[in-house]
């Protein structure tokens, strides 16, 4: 039986490996295919030079794309924490109109668990636009560490689990395919 568009699904993809973003975006791929508005949102990224901001810059895609936040909150922190809080609370309520236009069939908050998980953002106030959405709207939430209780709240949960990564021996994310 085929998806239907007008039930909206909450979409969590958590864990330690790789693979979070990049899940989140193939299923953006998969519905430009159909025709759907899509909106990708990163937390806490900052302004990191991306494969896929430099795809939608050249292509357009259709696809709303915008990073918001400064960047890493725990690794290599370069500006102090309540900088980042009031970074994610303006990434926050550009995430909620976007949310709320209901112009949208797909929208990702990438890193959005990292925001909750580092106290960021609250987690009820995800929860509670979680519940307020469109009906219709698909809502796909990334990033380690996703609080129990939006797993809890979730119709689908992948969580990505680190086996083996280039990183534990020293090696550094590889353009094109960590970024």
């Amino acid at each position: 039986m085929a998806a239907e568009k007008n039930h909206g699904l909450i979409i969590v993809y958590t864990g330690d490996g790789k693979g979070k973003t990049t899940a989140a975006l193939g299923m953006a791929l998969r519905a430009m295919g159909y025709g759907w508005k899509i909106a990708i949102l990163q937390f806490v990224k900052g302004t990191w030079k991306t494969g896929e901001r430099e795809f939608l810059k050249k292509t357009g895609g259709g696809i709303t794309y915008e990073q918001l936040g400064i960047g890493f909150v725990t690794w290599k922190p370069t500006r102090p924490f309540e900088e980042h809080l009031d970074a994610a609370h303006q990434a926050w309520d550009r995430a909620k109109n976007i949310v709320m236009s209901d112009e949208y069939d797909l929208i990702i908050l990438d890193e959005i668990n990292n925001a909750t998980r580092f106290k960021l953002l609250p987690v009820d106030d995800v929860l509670k636009l979680i519940e307020e959405k469109p009906e219709r709207l698909h809502i796909v939430l990334t990033g380690r560490g996703a609080d129990q209780r939006i797993i809890d709240r979730a119709d689908l949960v992948t969580e990505m689990k680190m086996v083996k990564h280039p990183f534990e021996k020293g090696k550094m994310a590889a353009r094109g395919i960590d970024y």
